[in-house]
C-alpha cells in the first residue's frame, strides 16, 4: 500500500500549506484552523527540544481531550521522538509502571489529573513535566500558556513508515500492561484503509468525546479526520451526556464514533424531534467491544439517514482490522477485512480451517505492530511468520464476513466440550430487564468448569423474575451451556472503552466478596 506521508509530522505540514485557514479543530465556542495546528506544534516542538527532548526519546502523555493531544501527538514526531499515551483511569502505581517500563523521560499531563501524578514517580522518572488546563501562578508549573513563538525555529527530524511512533499500552489482561510498539507506516495504514471503508472526505466532521488515548480514537477518530483535511469536534467530559447531543447538533458532525455503551444509551434516548430533524450524521462507528443485535435493530430504525458501522480490531494491529460497509452489513458480524488487510482462521497447528468452522483470528498486514517492547518471547507468542495471533475466536463464512465467537482466554470447557460465554451472554441479553451480561468460568469438580452469568440491569429496572430467565434460557440453550449460578449487581466492571472486565469479575468470584 502506497501513502501520502512518511510521518505524522509530514501530515500536518501538507494539510496547513494546503487548508490553511480551514477549521481543523472546534473546542466549545474556539475555532483552530490547520494553520493554528501548526504554528501550536513548532512551538512546542521547540520547547521540548530546549528542554532536552531528542530524536528516540519516550515522551507520555496523561491528557484529557484537549487541542493540546493533538499538538502534542506533532510534536513529538517533528523531533524523532515516540509518542506514549497513556490511559487517564490509571491509579498512581499504574502510571509509575508505564512511565518506568516505556522508559519515557518527558510527561505531559492535564492539571485535573494532578492528584495522579503527584503520587506517581513521574518527578523522579521524568526530568520535566508540561501541564495542560488551569495553572495558578503560585503552583510554580510549567504550563502550555506559556509556550510562545521561538525565535528559531527546530528542524524537523527525518522519519520513514518503518520508524516507531506510538507506544500504545495494553489494558493488561493478564499480567501488567504491555506496550505495543507501532510504525508511521502501522497507524497510516489505518488511516487510509479507514478512509476507504467509511469514504471520509475533508467536508466531514468528526465529533471526538471517547478518550484520545485509545488506540481506536487515536488512530479512527483523530489521525483519520486530519490526514483527510476534515475537521475535529473535541468533547472534553463526556458529562453531562447532554453536552455531546448538543454539540453534535450545532457543530454539524457526520461523523460520530462510539462505543457500545453510547449506542445502548442512544437507542433508548428520548431525542428532540429537532435533533432527529436537523443532525447530519451520515454514519455511527463503533469499536472496542461487541454491539447487542437488539442495539442494531433499535439504531437502525430510529437513524434512518445514518449508517451504524460496527468493526473489530485490537491495540496490536492499530488497531482497526475489519469492518462492515455501507453497501453491505450483517448483524452479528464485525465485517471483512479494511482494505491491504487479510484475516484467517486457523487451527492450534496454524492450518486454515474451512470457511464457517470455528478458530483462532489471526491478522496480516501493514497495521501489525512491531512487537512488544522489551518482551521478545511475548512478541514471539503473538507474531508468527508475519500474521499477528489476535487471541480472539470466530469464523468467517463464505463472502468473507467475520463473526466473534470469544476471547480465546474466556473460553470455558465443561466435560470437554467447549462453551463460548458470548453466544451465552447473547441469549441472556435478549431477555426484558437485562441491560448487560457476562458469563465466566468456574471450577466444578465433577465438570471442570461451569458457566456462570453476572447481570446489570437495564435502566429503570428494578427486578428480574430468575426463574422466567431461566425457563427463557433453556428453550434457547443446550443444558450444559446454561449458566449454573446468576448473580444480578449493579454494574458490570469495565475499562475505559466499555470492555467488560471479566477477570475483575473471576478474582471476586474466589475471593467471594462481590454482593
Amino acid at each position: 500500500m502506497a501513502y501520502p506521508f512518511d510521518n505524522f509530522y509530514e501530515l500536518i505540514l501538507f494539510q496547513a500549506k494546503k487548508r490553511k485557514n480551514k477549521v481543523a479543530l472546534l473546542v466549545d465556542n474556539t475555532k483552530i484552523t490547520y494553520g493554528d495546528i501548526l504554528e501550536q506544534v513548532d512551538n512546542l516542538a521547540a520547547y521540548l527540544s530546549d528542554k532536552g527532548v531528542k530524536e528516540g526519546d519516550r515522551v507520555a502523555l496523561f491528557l484529557r481531550n484537549s487541542p493540546e493531544f493533538i499538538y502534542s501527538i506533532f510534536a513529538v514526531a517533528k523531533l524523532g521522538a515516540i509518542l506514549v499515551p497513556i490511559n487517564t483511569f490509571l491509579k498512581e502505581e499504574e502510571l509509575s509502571y508505564i512511565l518506568e517500563n516505556s522508559e519515557s523521560t518527558f510527561l505531559i499531563a492535564s492539571t485535573i489529573y494532578k492528584k495522579v501524578v503527584d503520587n506517581s514517580l513521574a518527578s523522579i522518572l521524568c526530568s520535566d513535566i508540561l501541564w495542560e488546563g488551569e495553572v495558578g501562578e503560585e503552583d510554580g508549573l510549567q504550563s502550555f500558556n506559556e509556550i510562545v513563538q521561538p525565535s528559531t525555529a527546530t528542524d524537523a527530524t527525518e522519519k520513514t513508515l518503518g520508524d516507531i511512533a506510538v507506544l500504545i499500552y495494553t489494558s493488561g489482561t493478564t499480567g501488567k500492561p504491555k506496550g505495543a510498539m507501532l510504525t508511521y507506516k502501522n497507524v497510516l495504514s489505518n488511516t487510509e484503509s479507514g478512509k476507504r471503508t467509511i469514504n471520509v472526505k475533508s467536508k466531514d466532521r468528526a465529533i471526538v468525546f471517547l478518550p484520545m488515548f485509545h488506540s481506536f480514537t487515536f488512530s479512527i477518530g483523530v489521525m483519520l479526520p486530519l490526514y483527510v483535511g476534515a475537521s475535529i469536534v473535541i468533547i472534553k467530559s463526556i458529562q453531562p451526556f447532554s453536552n455531546i447531543f448538543k454539540q453534535t447538533l450545532t457543530k454539524r458532525v457526520t461523523l460520530f464514533f462510539g462505543i457500545p455503551d453510547v449506542y445502548n444509551a442512544l437507542a433508548k434516548a428520548k431525542l428532540p424531534w429537532y435533533f432527529m430533524w436537523f443532525n447530519k450524521i451520515r454514519a455511527f462507528i463503533s469499536g472496542a467491544a461487541p454491539l447487542q443485535p437488539k442495539t442494531l435493530d433499535a439504531m437502525a430504525k430510529k437513524f434512518k439517514r445514518a449508517t451504524l458501522l460496527e468493526g473489530y480490531g485490537l491495540s496490536e494491529a492499530s488497531p482497526a482490522v475489519c469492518m462492515n460497509t455501507f453497501k453491505k452489513q450483517k448483524v452479528g458480524s464485525v465485517g471483512t477485512a479494511l482494505y491491504g488487510y487479510k484475516m484467517k482462521i486457523v487451527d492450534e497447528d496454524m492450518d486454515e480451517v474451512p470457511r464457517g468452522g470455528i478458530g483462532d483470528i489471526i491478522v496480516n498486514g501493514d497495521n501489525v505492530m512491531q512487537g512488544y517492547l522489551n518482551l521478545p518471547e511475548a512478541t514471539e507468542e503473538t507474531l508468527v511468520n508475519g500474521w499477528l495471533l489476535t487471541g480472539d475466536v470466530g469464523y468467517m463464512d463464505d463472502e468473507g464476513f467475520l463473526f466473534i465467537v470469544d476471547r480465546k482466554k474466556d473460553l470455558i470447557i465443561s466435560k470437554g466440550i467447549n462453551i463460548y460465554p458470548r453466544e451465552i451472554e447473547d441469549v441472556v441479553d435478549g431477555f426484558a430487564g437485562v441491560g448487560l451480561s457476562a458469563v465466566v468460568g468456574i471450577f466444578d469438580e465433577k465438570s471442570g468448569e461451569v458457566p456462570v452469568v453476572y447481570i446489570e440491569l437495564a435502566e429503570d429496572v428494578q427486578y428480574l423474575d430468575e426463574m422466567a430467565l431461566k425457563k427463557y434460557m433453556k428453550e434457547h440453550l443446550a443444558n450444559y451451556k446454561i449458566p449454573k449460578q446468576i448473580y444480578i449487581i449493579d454494574a458490570l466492571p469495565k475499562n475505559a472503552t466499555g470492555k467488560i472486565l471479566k477477570r475483575v469479575l473471576k478474582d471476586k468470584l474466589k475471593n467471594d466478596t462481590l454482593t
